[in-house]
């Protein structure tokens, strides 16, 4: 007789926090799971760590064979960067989901991100409900069942596919806000699993509570004493992110019930987070630190003078103003249209921004004035009417620093000859290395990684970034570079950022109470999993089997 595998994912949840609460005897569920069973922490991708996690758990690939590491594309001709296919999700026509194994197997699958609709699968499918940034349009197979489930249980209070599960730190009602939705989204979410497990004995039950992912995110100040926001905004009786978490741990409890006696049970992470070491380092600073590289002596970013002593972290004085409006007034915009229609926008409806943004495109080409996206709230589109002329530029992203070299021959205006290739990435490295906390004088930058020895290759599976900039896990927001100069200080955003560390823990027949397993990747457990269910491994994947082969014996 076939096992039931119920695995349910925990979006982003980091291992040493999970770790430090249930020894402290939080978590009781999940204490109890580790107990039954056996644990063992996992590593994932140390660059492009946030974008390309769950794809390579969902394919037990990593992306050198995928070709996927972010939603976004370069065009090296245009010098513009949009979201790859609808949303930016892998298309999976390569290699497929590892869950779709034909008719042979029942299996359910509710609220995976970034996964998509497979006809290789003989059961249920629910998608985009609530998943945090799930990257796919909403659908289900059958056709109805999505519909049938929201009219009997409710919709997700958080608009996750617009990325509106956010909050502001500095704006408390925002973060209530945002607190109580997440509240009801997981209370639905339970619900909602709980009847879907109950429908009959899966050979498979995949499904992720991505509350988990928006709590670190939006929480960890008010959580965790090692970002610098803490002792200005947590309250000694109150940690939300715990007790968030605690209801998630409440919820694992009644979701697990559901599974049948003799099923393995998997609970899991893919990759975890910490406080937000890189969201303002690699979206901002990194961005102006590179225009400084190819202009000297110029910059677009309101910094102090070196030496000078930092303000504490800024806070702005509306609570209600939104982070890319605060960023904005940082910024020495060149353009003085740009800077009125920005400060309009707010009182203006948002179905006139179109003619907004078309006005000014006039304006700048009559005037000559650099162009820059109006209202888009990414940074890195200040620079971007410049990248032409830089030697190397930044790719947006969101937690690493991706770093493009404008190289001859592959971008249209490339102007960095293959020759001065490597010399102009190791002079990167080397003041990237001496980039340091304004604050403490710590280095920031952890290890450049280069993605390419050879400048003209052409792999379609290689990244678009030729340098990745991977930071130290502290939080920072004013970086001193000896030859560039001081850049910020910076209003800080969302609070928690990714780390590549995550878990899983397993009960079942064979497995050992108690036990301890190996480090494993996280593509190591697509391969787990089907064998557990005793399908076929395809030999594509990167990942191995992480459970010794007397379980089954």
């Amino acid at each position: 007789m076939k096992n039931s595998v119920i695995a349910i994912g925990l979006d982003s949840a980091d291992p040493v926090l999970l770790e430090k609460w249930m020894s402290e005897g939080h978590l009781k569920n999940l204490a109890r799971l580790r107990q039954q069973g056996a644990y063992g922490r996992l590593v994932n991708m140390e660059y492009y760590k946030g974008e390309s996690a769950w794809t390579n758990f969902l394919t037990g690939c990593l992306p050198h064979k995928t070709g996927y590491w972010s939603k976004f594309d370069f065009n090296p001709k245009t010098y513009q960067t949009k979201t790859l296919g609808e949303h930016g999700a892998y298309d999976f026509s390569e290699y497929p989901p590892f869950y779709a194994v034909g008719d042979k197997y029942r299996v359910a699958v509710f609220d995976m991100p970034q996964t998509t609709i497979s006809d290789k699968v003989n059961g249920i499918q629910a998608l985009a409900w609530g998943a945090h940034a799930p990257m796919i349009d909403r659908a289900s197979e059958p056709k109805g069942l999505l519909s049938e489930l929201i009219e009997k249980y409710g919709d997700h209070p958080a608009d996750t596919f617009h990325h509106n599960d956010r909050s502001d730190w500095y704006n408390p009602s925002s973060v209530a806000k945002l607190k109580r939705e997440l509240e009801v989204g997981l209370e639905r979410r339970t619900a909602i699993t709980k009847d879907l497990l109950s429908r009959e004995q899966w050979d498979l039950f995949l499904t992720a509570i991505g509350e988990t992912h928006t709590a670190q995110h939006y929480f960890w100040h008010l959580s965790q004493p090692d970002h610098p926001l803490y002792k200005q905004t947590a309250s000694a009786d109150r940690d939300p992110m715990l007790e968030y978490f605690e209801a998630v741990d409440e919820s694992l409890g009644e979701m697990l019930a559901e599974a049948p006696e003799n099923a393995y049970v998997i609970v899991f992470s893919a990759h975890g987070q910490g406080a937000n070491s890189a969201d303002l380092l690699s979206m901002v600073v990194l961005p102006e630190f590179l225009y400084r590289f190819s202009f000297p002596g110029k910059s677009l970013l309101k910094s102090q003078e070196m030496g000078m002593t930092p303000p504490p972290p800024l806070t702005p004085k509306n609570p209600k103003d939104s982070w890319y409006k605060l960023l904005h007034n940082l910024k020495n915009d060149p353009d003085p249209m740009a800077t009125f229609l920005r400060s309009v926008e707010p009182k203006i409806p948002g179905r006139f921004r179109p003619y907004l943004t078309k006005f000014y495109k006039k304006w700048a080409e009559l005037t000559g004035s650099p162009q820059t996206e109006l209202f888009s709230w990414h940074p890195s589109r200040w620079y971007q009417p410049y990248w032409p002329q830089m030697k190397a530029f930044y790719i947006p992203g969101f937690s690493d620093g991706y770093i493009r070299i404008n190289l001859q021959g592959r971008e249209s205006q490339g102007i960095v000859s293959p020759a001065e290739y490597n010399a102009v990435c190791d002079e990167l490295i080397e003041q990237l290395h001496q980039l340091t906390d304004a604050r403490t004088g710590k280095p920031i930058v952890k290890k450049v990684v280069r993605t390419r020895q050879n400048p003209t290759d052409n792999d379609p599976k290689l990244p678009d970034s030729d340098l990745v900039v991977i930071w130290e896990d502290f939080a920072v927001d004013v970086v001193d570079s000896p030859k560039y100069g001081r850049i910020g200080p910076i209003y800080f955003n969302r609070t928690g950022a990714h780390r590549p560390r995550g878990f899983w823990t397993i009960k079942g027949p064979g497995i050992e109470a108690g036990s301890t397993l190996a480090e494993g990747h996280a593509v190591d457990l697509a391969p787990t999993i089907l064998e557990l269910m005793d399908a076929p491994i395809p030999e594509y994947m990167d990942g191995k089997p992480l459970l010794s082969t007397k379980v089954f014996a």
